[in-house]
Formats: C-alpha cells, structure tokens, sequence
C-alpha cells in the first residue's frame, strides 16, 4: 500500500468521538463564520465607494477577498460533510473539491499581481496610470483564472480517461486524493506547485527589493508599500505552505499514526483557515482609506439602529 492509499485508510478506520467531533466542528464554524462576516462587510464597502472599484489595487484585493470567500465556504462545507453525511458521491464530490482549488490556486497568482501593482506605483509612479487600468486589471483576474483552471482540470481530465463512469457514482470520503486517485496527478501537481513556488516567489522578492531600495531615499508611501510587500510576504508563505500540505500530512501519518485525525485538523486550521483571515487584516484595517469608509460604514449602520 501506498503512502497516499494509507492516508485514506486511516481517515476512513479512524471517527472523532462525538464530543471531539463537535468541538472541532464548532472550531472550524465560528472561524469560517467570523472570516466571511468580515470579508462581506469589506465587499459591501468597496461596491457602495466608487473610490474602490475605478482603483486596479482595491479591484485586485476585491478578488482576492472573493476568493477567500470562496475557499472558505467550500472547504468549510467539505469539513461538515465529512462529520455528518461522511461519504458522498463521486460526481459531487469533484464538483465541490475543483471549486476550492481553483479559488485556493487563485490566490498566489493574486497576491504577485498585487506586488506587481505596488512595485509599479512606488518605483515607476509616472507610468501607473498608463499600466494599471481598469481593463488591464480585469484582463489580468481573467488570466489568474484561465491559468488556475490549466492547473486544476488536467486532475479531471486524467480521471474521466482513467475511470469508468460508474466511479462517479460511488460515495467516497471526499478528499482529493479520493476524488483524484490516479498517481500521474500526484506527479503532476507537485510539477505544478513546484513552478507556481518559484515563479511567485520570484515576483515576491522582485519587487520587495526594488521598493525596499526607493523606501531608503523616498516617502512614506514607499515604506508603507514594502510593509504591504511584506504581509503579502507572509500570507503568500501560509498559501504556498499548502502546496506541501500532502507531504506533510504523509509525514505525520509515519510519525503519529494515532494521532491522524487531529493532525488533518491541525493542518486544515493552518493551511485552510489562517492565510484567508489576512486579508482583511492587510486592507480593511491596515489601509487607511479602506479603514475610513468602513468605519464609517459600521457607525452608519450602528447608529441607524
């Protein structure tokens, strides 16, 4: 048996007790309800502020906060389905697991068009407007989303060539590698993450020096852009941490076989739930125009009750 056959082996052998099960279920409902209440109240903002959505920057944090939404929601239902009705069929199984990688691969791409447009405003201020326009920008969401979906459909290609039709019919405890059990998509999406990795990081650092060095001799608005970088920096580290996430889960099943179950949940925490719940941490509070609007968002409603 392979290493990857044995982690589902032991998530199908091995059921929380019900006082666990619902403790971590609570965990995982009050996090992903607390993330989404947030991230709603920003979206609210940037569609009621013209200032937001004619600004290439906010349009891309306004992805990138859709995505959360997203990533969050689905996983989420995943984690409770995985509680309550424990297997589900195939077919839905797919639909609901390539949903959540295309919104979880979404955000690494995201995040580097992100510094891209910071480094481009800080380092090159008199092009930005002429580079960063509102149709770029929607061209540029269209291509984080066409390359996610190059990344991600090959795992369903490879399986409707693989498998014969009834599979989509069986109930399966639905994982990715459940759901995809072919091995050539394991050696695919390492390949896949593996270039995302590089490429990403390359832009990352890219573009944190370039602003680092204008930040010595120049304004405010260049330091508070490698601060930004840096955030970006660090939630970009949690996403890409997920790209490891099945080594990591191989590792603990060789270490602490007994202790399985709890390590997935561990791992769901950090490389699931943590990185969606920067975002907002980045520009709806640590950015002062976004912060105004929303506080003054939140008064409004207040008061009006």
């Amino acid at each position: 048996m392979n290493v990857s056959a044995a982690n589902v082996t032991v998530v199908l052998d091995y059921r929380d007790s019900f006082t666990k099960a619902v403790i971590k279920n609570v965990i995982v409902v009050v996090l992903s309800i607390s993330i989404n209440y947030i991230n709603a109240g920003i979206i609210r903002t940037f569609c009621e502020h013209q200032i937001f959505y004619t600004n290439p920057r906010y349009i891309l944090f306004f992805h990138l906060v859709i995505n959360d939404m997203i990533q969050v929601s689905l996983t989420v239902t995943l984690f409770i389905i995985s509680y309550i009705i424990y297997k589900i069929q195939v077919f839905v199984c797919c639909i609901l697991i390539l949903t959540a990688l295309f919104a979880t691969e979404n955000t690494p791409l995201n995040l580097a068009c992100m510094a891209v447009e910071c480094y481009i405003a800080i380092c090159i201020p008199l092009r930005h407007p002429q580079i960063c326009t509102i149709k770029r920008t929607r061209l540029l969401i269209s291509l984080i989303w066409t390359t996610s979906m190059l990344s991600v459909l090959p795992d369903l290609f490879i399986t409707l060539a693989t498998e014969p039709l009834d599979y989509f019919n069986q109930h399966v405890f639905c994982l990715r590698e459940t759901a995809f059990r072919n091995p050539k998509i394991i050696e695919r999406r390492n390949i896949t993450y593996t270039v995302y990795l590089v490429l990403v990081w390359c832009v990352i650092f890219y573009t944190y020096f370039r602003i680092l060095f204008t930040a010595r001799s120049a304004s405010k608005d260049a330091k508070k852009a490698r601060n930004t970088i840096l955030l970006h920096g660090f939630q970009l580290l949690l996403c890409m941490a997920g790209y490891a996430e099945h080594q990591v889960k191989e590792a603990v099943l060789q270490w602490f076989p007994k202790y399985y179950s709890d390590s997935l949940f561990a791992c769901y925490i950090i490389f699931q739930i943590l990185p969606r719940s920067i975002s907002s941490i980045i520009y709806g509070i640590k950015d002062k125009t976004f912060r105004k609007h929303l506080k003054g968002h939140l008064v409004c409603k207040v008061s009006s009750h």
